[in-house]
């Protein structure tokens, strides 16, 4: 029986799932060398919310940060996440752009990337998947795991194929939501492994309160690779602790050998780190509360949150249970899209105004039409002439590969930033976010970078 391997988050979605992602770099880089020689299969150190909160609110280099810690870590691979033709940010981006940020991606010192669609099409993973092969990287791509009437077990078995024939290192089974029940985990990962004899981990969240009995049905099933968190950023909405894990596995066939004297330091130098962020209100206690409901409802841990604050500023909080019970409508009559980002965010927001305006669909935000007519890819299951004529009345419908409507980009984004631009680095990260990369430019120029890592409003993206 092999090892099980393990990939610490806290330097990514630990803290983002907990703080926002709001960890500087001069935080994280004194504990490299400890995290490097404790045993780590590898550590997730950037990706997801990491590149947009650099600069929207640390005033940080992402680029900058990916580099100093790969001088760093000697032993451990480097991993990040990647939404497919999505990169890191919140838009579809032509191929060149894609092929681009991989280059620079794996250049600067990621080793796996990480690749995940919302919707599972792997017609918008396969430019990332290329490149990540073309440049020497491992490449790992994502199942966006949800439940529906459509996401049998026979369909997670043909997504795989697909993976499969992507040229895929190793895939992973990310529950964003945690709601991935113990013995259907179980069901799956010996599902997965019938058909095929890649490397197989596992991705949760802590937030509905069965994560670690989920993975240890997965042990059972014969998982190789778990996502975990030190201790003092696990929990919650982030991933079980590694401490925790390590301890229940010690001296069976398939410890992991982690080094528990070193994972203690870890998690100590953490916790002065954490109470600051308890005492600047980044770190709301809200976010280690478990939620049952959520296996009702599917959601992600910060897309209730985001429901909150977002009929707070409507003053209609008490509509929070009507909401709630209208997201899996709205998610029904979409072909039940995988709660991931963008589509968690999409559909919280419709199902608000299917609700506060009283009548459903009347208002129809731009996303969701864009999603309606095919912009985002293919939906799950079909989404019925009825609601589609409801929310696009007759327009046309693209049934093609959402990317393949757009032209190269990233020269004439190099000419549009200009002398700003310094490197291909910073041409991509004006593609990502262009107004705030150009605000953040702009001041990096004339060195007046100033942290402002203040609380504002969070989207915690999964």
């Amino acid at each position: 029986m092999n090892k099980l391997k393990i990939t610490e988050t806290s330097l990514r979605d630990g803290h983002q799932s907990l703080i926002a992602t709001r960890l500087k770099t001069s935080e994280i880089l004194p504990i490299l060398e400890t995290m490097d020689n404790a045993g780590f299969y590898s550590l997730e150190v950037w990706g997801g919310a990491t590149f947009d909160a650099c600069i929207r609110f640390l005033n940080e280099d992402p680029w900058e940060r990916l580099r100093e810690i790969r001088k760093r870590v000697k032993k451990t691979k480097l991993q990040m996440l990647l939404r497919g033709q999505n990169l890191l940010g919140y838009r579809h981006y032509s191929d060149d752009i894609v092929e681009k940020f991989v280059e620079k991606s794996i250049a600067n010192g990621i080793d796996i990337v990480r690749i995940f669609d919302a919707l599972n099409d792997m017609r918008n993973v396969r430019v990332a998947a290329k490149a990540v092969k073309k440049f020497g990287g491992h490449c790992q791509i994502a199942i966006s795991y949800t439940i529906s009437p459509f996401h049998t077990l026979e369909y997670y078995k043909k997504l795989v194929e697909e993976i499969v024939a992507l040229g895929a290192d190793s895939i992973v089974i990310k529950d964003m939501a945690g709601i991935l029940l113990p013995e259907e985990g179980y069901k799956l990962i010996k599902a997965i492994k019938s058909v095929t004899s890649l490397p197989l981990e596992l991705h949760t969240h802590c937030t509905s309160g069965i994560a670690s009995m989920l993975y240890l049905r997965a042990i059972d099933a014969g998982i190789d690779i778990l996502d975990t968190a030190i201790s003092t950023f696990a929990g919650g909405t982030s991933q079980p602790a590694t401490e925790s894990l390590a301890r229940t596995l010690a001296g069976t066939e398939i410890d992991p050998g982690l080094n528990m004297t070193l994972l203690k330091e870890c998690a100590e130098y953490f916790k002065p780190i954490r109470e600051k962020y308890i005492k600047n209100g980044i770190l709301n206690p809200q976010a280690f509360f478990v939620e049952p409901s959520i296996l009702e409802y599917q959601l992600p841990g910060g897309m209730l949150s985001n429901l909150v604050s977002q009929l707070t500023a409507q003053n209609s909080v008490d509509r929070y249970e009507e909401v709630l019970r209208e997201i899996p409508r709205v998610r029904a009559d979409l072909g039940y899209p995988p709660l991931v980002t963008p589509l968690s965010q999409m559909v919280g927001t419709q199902s608000v105004f299917n609700v506060l305006v009283g009548e459903r669909y009347k208002v129809v935000i731009k996303e969701i039409k864009d999603y309606t007519k095919g912009l985002y890819g293919l939906s799950p299951a079909p989404i019925s002439n009825e609601i589609r004529k409801k929310i696009i009345e007759d327009e046309e419908v693209f049934s093609g590969r959402p990317a393949d409507l757009l032209e190269p980009e990233f020269l004439n984004l190099k000419k549009e930033i200009g002398k700003l631009a310094l490197s291909d680095e910073d041409v991509l990260t004006y593609a990502m976010f262009p107004q705030i990369a150009k605000e953040y430019l702009e001041k990096k120029s004339v060195g007046g970078n100033e942290e402002k890592n203040t609380v504002k409003t969070i989207n915690i993206v999964f």
